[in-house]
């Protein structure tokens, strides 16, 4: 007996997603290899081609769709069931918040419409994304009042079993020490709580020519975020290039200015919630997109906007400056963020179009930054 329409178009949509998922997951973790072999110029085309890859992934998924149920596009009454169809398909999904805005995606260009309420589309999240538990753990614990903080440092550098290994361990530990023994919540000279000890991700993060050991430290109440950055050697070999802790750097190493950083995660609100529990000021749309996942990290930025909205009395207002000769830019007092918009023709000595505008955004938007 077949399936009712609703849920065999539910589960074409999930089947995209989890496709998409599945090559965004081995496109991210290629890139341990290629950081091995020093490819850089394959790094930075595998994160420009992984930034098409969702919108490949949902134009296959409208297609299939629209193919197989033609009538799904003029009939609206038939997705306020797809979408319950849905949500019970993502009991124990690993990547429900992503695999809801996948959905968004391909019913608003099956609909073709840009507006659609929460009825139709995921405009508040259905399924909770907090304590999903993947196969594998997202981050690895260390005890450093155990087994002494050296030991730990070591332990932590070994734990990645990367092909390249460092060139001088000793060397770096004890540099590595040098700033630990400044830093307040790792001070052994300050009382430590009996929960203290380390968590480090349990993946790197790959961005151009370094790679990322992102962890925090425990203590008490408190969560202290740290990074450590590993470069290649001239020589041969890998070395410690930098310890960041402090909090302004880790918010510019996680800053959408920056090209995204390529870290395979199974469960990516886990990573996400992880950073921002000890980065509360970042919000969790930019280190989704920091991640590389940037229509999820749109889609938060949306609700917080949202949110916002509901609650704010203060109107948009031009935003403060020399007015744009290409955008008009436009800002909430309350809102810490500023919007763009093209204008649709330019003043001289303009002398440019609005496509020429769009194309130079998105050749911003496949540029792999060459920042680290």
């Amino acid at each position: 007996m077949d399936m009712d329409p609703a849920t065999d178009i539910a589960l074409m949509i999930l089947a995209g997603f989890n496709k998409h998922y599945r090559i965004f997951r081995e496109t991210n973790a290629a890139a341990r290899g290629l950081f091995e072999r020093k490819e850089w110029e394959k790094i930075r085309a595998s994160n420009r081609q992984r930034i098409d890859m969702y919108d490949s992934r949902v134009l296959e998924a409208v297609k299939t769709v629209t193919q197989d149920f033609p009538h799904a596009a003029d009939d609206e009454s038939l997705w306020p069931t797809i979408k319950k169809t849905y949500i019970a398909l993502l009991y124990e999904h690993h990547q429900p918040e992503c695999a809801e805005t996948f959905f968004n995606s391909v019913a608003a260009k099956v609909l073709d419409r840009r507006y659609h309420s929460n009825q139709y589309i995921f405009t508040r999240p259905a399924v909770s994304a907090e304590h999903i538990e993947g196969e594998q753990p997202t981050y690895r614990c260390y005890y450093p009042m155990i087994t002494g903080l050296r030991h730990t440092l070591f332990e932590i550098f070994m734990g990645f079993q990367l092909g390249v290994p460092l060139a001088n361990p000793r060397k770096d530990v004890r540099n590595v020490l040098e700033v630990f023994r400044n830093w307040a919540p790792i001070n052994t000279d300050r009382p430590m709580e009996p929960n203290f000890h380390v968590q480090v991700l349990s993946s790197l993060f790959y961005r151009n020519k370094a790679a990322y050991a992102v962890g925090r430290v425990i203590n008490g109440h408190h969560r202290e975020l740290f990074a450590i950055a590993l470069r290649h050697l001239p020589e041969g070999g890998l070395c410690v290039d930098a310890l960041i802790y402090e909090r302004e750097h880790l918010a510019n190493l996680f800053s959408v200015a920056h090209a995204y950083f390529m870290v395979d995660m199974e469960v990516p609100a886990s990573w996400v919630s992880f950073i921002h529990a000890a980065l509360p000021e970042k919000p969790k749309a930019e280190l989704y997109t920091a991640v590389g996942l940037q229509k999820q990290g749109k889609t938060d930025f949306f609700r917080d906007l949202h949110q916002h909205l509901k609650h704010s009395a203060d109107q948009f207002i031009i935003a403060p400056g020399v007015r744009g000769m290409v955008m008009v830019v436009f800002t909430l007092p309350s809102f810490p963020f500023v919007f763009k918009m093209i204008r649709d023709s330019f003043e001289p000595p303009k002398d440019t179009s609005r496509e020429q505008v769009m194309e130079k955004y998105r050749l911003v938007k496949h540029c792999a930054f060459p920042r680290t």
